[in-house]
């Protein structure tokens, strides 16, 4: 990445010898990836769930499949955003569907062992997804007492001074006022 950026500056533009260390926390990275993953399994489910259905022998299950990836879609957008908490709790909340939904998924005997695979995977990314939701959880709760502003009106020397101020100012000489727009205008047109 350093050398692309290199590659972007004007001449005389200072160089990037290394980048530092990321202001990203970990959780915030993981949930980043997260997101990432969870916009391209809702796409692959969009567009083509008969690579998700047929494995699992879900055929005819296609349109719940899509609706599915748009849930995935809006989930992992929710996690690449400054809601990134509400991202992953919606993560939780759609694996547990998704998990549910399985167990009910074929009748087929030979894609039983798809079926056990596919709970697994989903078992240890919903671990993931939990984890990440409840350490944004943590680390976005305010800690200590919620500070009151009522008593303060955002003038530094009180509201009646401000008042006072205004009403003793003294309106500019009559010459001195904003040029009319007769006047500005033909300043314009030369």
């Amino acid at each position: 990445m350093t050398y692309v950026s290199n590659l972007a500056r004007a001449e005389g533009d200072p160089r990037v010898l290394r980048s530092g260390p990321s202001s990203k926390r970990a959780v915030d990275q993981l949930a980043r990836s997260l997101g990432w993953f969870s916009i391209g399994l809702g796409l692959t489910e969009l567009i083509a769930p008969s690579v998700i259905t047929k494995p699992l022998g879900a055929q005819g299950k296609e349109s719940l499949v899509r609706a599915y990836g748009v849930r995935e879609i809006g989930s992992g957008i929710l996690s690449l955003s400054i809601e990134s908490k509400l991202g992953l709790w919606s993560r939780v909340a759609g694996d547990a569907l998704d998990i549910v939904t399985l167990l009910g998924a074929s009748t087929d005997e030979t894609k039983r062992g798809n079926v056990r695979r596919t709970l697994g995977m989903l078992a240890a990314i919903a671990v993931l997804d939990v984890v990440g939701a409840q350490a944004l959880t943590t680390r976005q709760t305010r800690k200590g007492p919620i500070r009151q502003y009522r008593d303060r009106s955002g003038f530094p020397q009180g509201v009646e001074r401000a008042r006072g101020a205004a009403r003793d100012a003294k309106s500019p000489p009559a010459g001195s006022a904003l040029p009319k727009r007769a006047a500005v205008a033909e300043a314009h047109a030369d």
